[in-house]
């Protein structure tokens, strides 16, 4: 079976979609610490014309040692509202927005409380819409027990992880390989950055195939002068649909 996991984002780049596309099962890891000023909640659009600029959603207040799980969604509906009209007017010219703007606007409409819930919708709905067949799991419940593990410094973490053999053993490895072998993974696939944070080998001497997750190039029409890649996946649909985006979905390499 093949695994990737990864922390819920809202609206994701196409390279996201590749990544679940590739593999049999999802996780929608919210176990982990919120990075302020990342891209849990936030990415990228193309305004007509222009450059690409920055749709924000709303949060409450929160710690730089919150979990993502946590993270709750600011009351005013004022935050969904200005996204909902910077898609509109931005995308209102493209060739395929009656067909995704309903989709956008039912995800920002939806009654969720809950960063983590609202990204995942996002990411959900886009895959009922793509056809991806991917099991998606977004309950990390079962996995808090693995997590107080890793973060109990009472003892060394060998001694907390006593079957995995390895000479430098680091919390974030053992994350993936605990969480492969209690799914029954034998390849987990990660993206193309993660090779500076895991190794082959260590994930090879638990059983686990480590391969990474590259995106071709890949350009399609966008209203600017120069192509824009990574965009949120509004971008994409809105301007290729959903024959065109499926094609996309395939156009990655696994090294």
């Amino acid at each position: 079976m093949k695994l990737a996991i990864m922390q819920p984002y809202f609206f994701p780049y196409l390279g996201y979609y590749q990544a679940i596309h590739a593999v049999d099962k999802y996780i929608l890891y919210d176990n982990l610490t919120y990075i302020k000023e990342g891209w849990m909640n936030r990415n990228r659009y193309l305004v007509v014309n222009g450059d690409p600029a920055y749709f924000i959603v709303e949060v409450k207040k929160k710690s730089s040692f919150s979990k993502i799980r946590d993270i709750q969604l600011a009351d005013n509906p004022w935050w969904r509202k200005k996204i909902l009209k910077s898609i509109f007017y931005s995308y209102k010219p493209s060739p395929f927005f009656d067909e995704i703007y309903p989709l956008v606007e039912r995800v920002l409409n939806a009654e969720v409380s809950f960063l983590t819930e609202l990204n995942s919708k996002s990411i959900i709905e886009v895959c009922n819409y793509l056809d991806i067949k991917t099991e998606i799991n977004t309950d990390t419940s079962r996995y808090l027990q693995l997590e107080e593990k890793l973060s109990n410094d009472g003892l060394e973490i060998s001694a907390r992880f006593p079957s995995i053999k390895l000479d430098d053993p680091e919390k974030k490895v053992i994350r993936v390989i605990e969480i492969c072998r209690k799914e029954g993974a034998e390849i987990f696939i990660n993206a193309i950055g993660g090779r500076d944070l895991y190794n082959k080998e260590e994930f090879e001497s638990s059983g686990i195939k480590l391969l990474f997750i590259q995106t071709n190039p890949y350009s399609y029409k966008q209203p600017s002068k120069i192509f824009y890649p990574h965009l949120s996946i509004i971008d994409v649909l809105m301007n290729c649909g959903k024959d065109t985006t499926k094609k996309l979905l395939n156009e990655y390499t696994l090294l």
